[in-house]
């Protein structure tokens, strides 16, 4: 009876805190962006006397400001580059507070219809990586978005260079015509360089917020082309060549690769879909599995198995191109 009052609280809770989140958040995050849009373009770098250099702070406004800084204190970076990279517009005290929501509840749901601590201790760890998972996956979507977009843009910069723009002014067109991500990624560039930012500082921004292979490219020619000279515009033209050629080769190892990738998603999906059937077919057998030891040492060593073929099998069929 405990535990049912205590799952009821936390989900009541949850549900109450969802709809006051949506119904106050989108106001009170409104005025953040707004306060540290201001901020952004008031703040001066202060690392040598007389600097003038504006640096432009690329975290979004948060919800929990003090969470932030202290996660940025105590656990690094890598969350607030995953969050960035990602391109959702939250901040990492968020991201914490939802893992460790999503972890409790879970764990506590799946003590509640399998009373046994290990399957509680699993759902709880699967619960904490949700929101890491869910993020890893919106970051992987851009950056293959950003990739496509990217030979465009290359294209873009060398047009506006042959019609007499400067570089910075390239830029700017690419940020307005063209859509998210690649728009939004060189806006950010641009607006940097044009309050103070030098170009290579900006660019070199761009390439850590999209650590691929074609950005380097680009950043050094770039970088190279203002040192020693040459024909930008041709430089630009030959990369976005390239580009559209890797993504060919791509396209055709992901044909070669397919039966691979089918037969890890049904080796993974089949033991579970089995699982489901035998629930309705044979509940008595099947509830071994829950309350015998050997039963649940069992599933956990499948899950383990599991996890570990399909991971094998993506490493097989991925190939670097």
């Amino acid at each position: 009876m405990g535990l049912a009052i205590l799952v009821f609280l936390v989900v009541s809770g949850s549900v109450v805190g969802a709809y006051l989140a949506l119904t106050h958040l989108p106001g009170f995050m409104a005025g953040r962006q707004l306060e540290q849009r201001l901020k952004d373009l008031s703040e001066f770098d202060g690392e040598s006397p007389g600097a003038t250099t504006v640096v432009l702070s690329q975290a979004p406004a948060s919800a929990l400001p003090g969470m932030d800084r202290l996660i940025k204190t105590n656990a690094g970076s890598w969350l607030s580059t995953l969050i960035e990279q990602s391109g959702v517009a939250v901040g990492p005290g968020t991201v914490v507070m939802l893992s460790v929501l999503a972890g409790v509840g879970l764990g506590l749901v799946t003590l509640l219809f399998a009373p046994t601590w290990q399957f509680a201790v699993l759902a709880g760890v699967v619960g904490l990586s949700l929101p890491i998972l869910w993020l890893k996956i919106k970051r992987g979507k851009r950056m293959r978005q950003f990739e496509e977009q990217f030979p465009e843009a290359l294209d873009l910069l060398a047009r506006a260079i042959r019609a007499g723009h400067a570089f910075q002014t390239a830029m700017g067109m690419v940020a307005d015509e063209l859509p998210a991500p690649v728009g939004v990624e060189f806006k950010k560039s641009f607006e940097q360089q044009n309050y103070g930012l030098p170009l290579k500082e900006a660019l070199n921004g761009l390439s850590e917020r999209m650590p691929l292979m074609d950005v380097r490219f680009f950043v050094t020619a770039v970088a190279i082309q203002r040192e020693t000279g040459g024909n930008l515009a041709e430089i630009l033209d030959n990369l976005a060549h390239v580009v559209r050629e890797r993504f060919k080769i791509l396209r055709q190892v992901r044909v070669h690769t397919a039966h691979g990738r089918f037969t890890g998603y049904v080796l993974l999906g089949l033991p579970a879909a089995l699982a489901v059937a035998l629930m309705f077919i044979s509940p008595e057998h099947m509830k071994t599995l829950f309350t015998v030891k050997m039963g649940q040492t069992m599933v956990m060593g499948a899950i383990v198995m599991q996890t570990i073929g399909f991971i094998w099998i993506r490493k097989v069929i991925k190939i670097e191109v």
